[in-house]
């Protein structure tokens, strides 16, 4: 309320986000109530979330206020919030500024590039924690263990998982503020559904050894009846249409048909493989525009770049793009595309470049 917004703005010059302690910049997507008291000034008021921290917890979470201000200041701006004017703060606001390894000195395999057998994860990464954290740390274990065995790396990409666009985006354009993990950093996203990550990364964990025979089997029987049930809907005819024809109208989920077709009953009562079978039927036309994009991505990721080409002696490629890939050293041509900085023309310069080198090879 107005009130809060008027302490706020009396003690800024005790928030050491304003007075100089703090200087790197923080994520956007969580400002501290300073800031948006500060940044969004025409708004008298702004949410707070009251959010229980267990159920049989009395400790109440408030999201919305993150603060580096002063104690006193702090016990005023909670008092103040109307139905808060009893409460009492068991743990204080913070601000905290920290280090990183700046990421594209780590390679896809979360491996520090200056110190073999080093693995990294997490917020010292460049990254938020949280969901982005766990995500590395799963495969910077995966990778230490592997590593350890003297077995090559596991590396997730773009077209596979969110991890793999999280990871590619931190090794390949770095950072200038906490990474967030969000849908629209994937061009892939409509093939990174929930409803088929098993299918997309189940045999991957079969490959490395983190499925057991029994998940291993239950997958395959689940992929099993999908294919069946798919083929039933395209052979299947009702009313002169396939059932595959009718399941593609909007407003059809398909379900009457089992009282048509008793065959159909029994994958009812599996509606996780029922709502996998309409999208893949409802979407089919837009799934297939999407695996040709992922064909043509692969085509470029398997384009490789030599491991110890020096881009400073390829003619007439820019000063920046010699910095920017000497700094991330890609590993193919994909990933040099994506790096920050990087023009068309001089992905061409580099094509031929290498392209030269080849025949050069191939001749010698």
């Amino acid at each position: 309320n107005e009130r809060v917004h008027e302490l706020i703005r009396a003690n800024l010059h005790r928030a050491p986000m304003y007075t100089g302690q703090i200087q790197s910049r923080g994520p956007r997507y969580c400002p501290s109530i300073e800031d948006k008291v500060v940044r969004f000034a025409d708004k008298s008021a702004h949410q707070v979330f009251l959010e229980p921290e267990g159920r049989d917890s009395e400790r109440i979470y408030a999201n919305g206020i993150s603060t580096s201000l002063p104690q006193d200041v702090q016990a005023q701006i909670v008092t103040s919030i109307r139905g808060l004017e009893r409460a009492r703060i068991l743990q204080l606001g913070y601000a905290v500024e920290y280090d990183f390894v700046p990421p594209e000195q780590i390679d896809a395999s979360l491996m520090t590039k200056r110190v073999r057998g080093l693995f990294l994860a997490g917020q010292i990464n460049g990254s938020s924690g949280y969901e982005e954290a766990a995500g590395q740390g799963i495969i910077a274990g995966i990778n230490a263990a592997r590593f350890c065995a003297g077995a090559s790396p596991v590396i997730i990409g773009r077209d596979q998982a969110y991890i793999g666009v999280m990871i590619d985006d931190l090794v390949t354009r770095g950072v200038t503020e906490p990474y967030r993990m969000f849908t629209s950093r994937a061009e892939h996203r409509l093939h990174l559904r929930y409803d088929n990550a098993d299918v997309r990364l189940t045999p991957l964990g079969r490959e490395i050894g983190l499925v057991d025979d029994e998940r291993w089997q239950r997958f395959q029987a689940k992929s099993a009846k999908l294919a069946a049930l798919l083929q039933s809907w395209e052979v299947l005819r009702f009313e002169g249409r396939t059932l595959a024809d009718w399941i593609r109208r909007p407003e059809e989920d398909g379900l009457r048909f089992a009282a048509v077709f008793p065959e159909l009953e029994p994958y009812t009562r599996e509606l996780d493989t029922w709502g996998r079978a309409l999208v893949e039927i409802k979407y089919a036309g837009y799934l297939q525009r999407q695996q040709r994009s992922i064909e043509e991505f692969r085509r470029r990721e398997e384009q490789a770049i030599p491991p110890d080409l020096n881009y400073s002696q390829v003619p007439h490629l820019r000063r920046e793009a010699v910095e920017r890939w000497s700094a991330v050293r890609p590993r193919n041509i994909g990933q040099a595309a994506r790096v920050s900085g990087i023009h068309p023309t001089d992905l061409s310069v580099l094509l031929v470049y290498i392209a030269a080198g080849q025949r050069r090879a191939s001749c010698g």
